[in-house]
């Protein structure tokens, strides 16, 4: 199937890498099928694109790329709604605002993308009592 994508142009994808989030994104709950893409020439960034709505498309990171003390337990009840049954099925993402400059770039280390690998199903995950807040720096983490 063919979509039209915010970064990508049209893009040809194929049923089986579609996520659904079956609550949708806070924000964005209508929103309930999205597709992982890569951006060129990097393994860190991906466009995490809207199905049906091609200019809604978060840029996603894998943390431990930046932060990697970063640590995320996972609620019993997110656990329960991805029938996650292993650790290595799951994928975590990072949603990140974007700056100019670049390197002003913020990752939102409170609020995770939690990814069944094995079902294609997400869910963000709202942290509390975690030090983790909406805007960490992305490039002041890989420096420390």
């Amino acid at each position: 199937m063919k979509i039209e994508t915010k970064y990508h142009g049209e893009k040809e994808i194929e049923q089986e890498d579609i996520i659904t989030f079956s609550n949708g994104i806070p924000g964005f709950e209508n929103e309930k099928k999205f597709v992982l893409l890569a951006f060129p020439d990097n393994n860190v960034f991906y466009a995490l694109q809207s199905v049906s709505t091609p200019d809604l498309s978060f840029v996603v990171t894998d943390p431990f790329s930046f932060f990697v003390d970063y640590n995320v337990k996972i609620d019993d009840a997110t656990i329960d709604s991805l029938a996650i049954k292993k650790e290595e099925d799951v994928t975590l993402l990072n949603i990140l605002t974007l700056r100019d400059p670049f390197e002003e770039t913020t990752a939102n280390l409170q609020a995770p993308i939690v990814i069944n690998k094995k079902t294609h199903s997400g869910r963000q995950v709202i942290l509390t009592g975690t030090p983790y807040e909406t805007r960490h720096n992305l490039f002041q983490a890989k420096e420390a």
